[in-house]
């Protein structure tokens, strides 16, 4: 059974989903409006505590971290890093692996820049990083509208048109997007992104990352393009890629068994130096 906890990471207060033993594994879901660990990970979650122990945290402003108000609190990519930062010294791992689709993707390759002591090695699903633009596709998330339909529209870009998304799992995001404090920190978090023009690090700074590196996408994602992949793979030295036909931005959904069976691979000491 996964367990519902709460730590303390710096001035606020941080949300996250624990289970399972063994290596520890961070989970990192996207920024889009209602996300939250249990919503992004709930199919892939048990997968992965079934082999490891495996956690997954809400960013601030997300599920049921604290979601400081704007007028007090930037909600900046080096909000975000430094939240994953003091969560993993707060649980007392000395190091572990990450796994980030979107933008918990650069937060995990953040934290790398940033403490690579405490990362293991990285999963970049799906992510941010090297985006400096802001897609027709994107508009239905940076410019959610806060109704369900709204939320319909999101997921409509985000998964594969295949992929049957449950209504509860709609009305569960649709809830937690429309909670006052968290859609003010939306609101600042997606203001932030479109003042940016995307979400993204100075391509020499990705470059100086050498943690082991898995670069997984879908190759039919409408948020992050297939050549953004591949300059992942170009300036990461130590990374391997792996790109999903029919797939588009939630491969932890989309296609659960493939995404946790090929992550907990690559994971494993013995795969190395995949």
């Amino acid at each position: 059974m996964y367990e519902s906890k709460f730590i303390k990471t710096g001035a606020f207060t941080t949300h996250y989903f624990e289970a399972g033993s063994g290596d520890p594994v961070l989970l990192i879901h996207g920024g889009g409006a209602g996300a939250d660990s249990w919503g992004n990970w709930a199919v892939c979650f048990p997968m992965f505590a079934e082999r490891m122990r495996v956690i997954a945290m809400d960013m601030v402003g997300f599920g049921r971290s604290d979601a400081p108000d704007p007028s007090l609190f930037s909600y900046t990519q080096d909000a975000r890093n430094d939240q994953a930062i003091a969560f993993i010294e707060a649980l007392g791992c000395e190091s572990i692996h990450i796994v980030g689709n979107s933008m918990g993707g650069a937060t995990a390759l953040g934290v790398a820049m940033k403490r690579p002591d405490l990362v293991r090695s990285i999963v970049l699903m799906g992510s941010g990083g090297l985006n400096h633009e802001l897609s027709a596709a994107l508009a239905p998330v940076v410019n959610y509208d806060d109704t369900f339909e709204g939320m319909r529209k999101i997921v409509a870009v985000l998964a594969n048109p295949d992929l049957e998304m449950p209504e509860e799992l709609l009305r569960y995001r649709y809830e937690l997007s429309i909670d006052p404090a968290r859609k003010a920190a939306y609101k600042a978090t997606m203001g932030w992104v479109k003042q940016r023009g995307g979400l993204h690090y100075e391509e020499r700074e990705v470059a100086a990352v050498k943690t082991r590196c898995l670069v997984f996408a879908g190759k039919d994602d409408l948020v992050i393009p297939m050549k953004e992949n591949v300059r992942f793979l170009e300036l990461l030295e130590n990374s391997t890629g792996y790109f999903l036909p029919h797939c588009r931005h939630w491969a932890m959904m989309e296609y659960p068994e493939i995404f946790t069976n090929v992550v907990i691979y690559f994971l494993q000491p013995a795969a190395r130096p995949m």
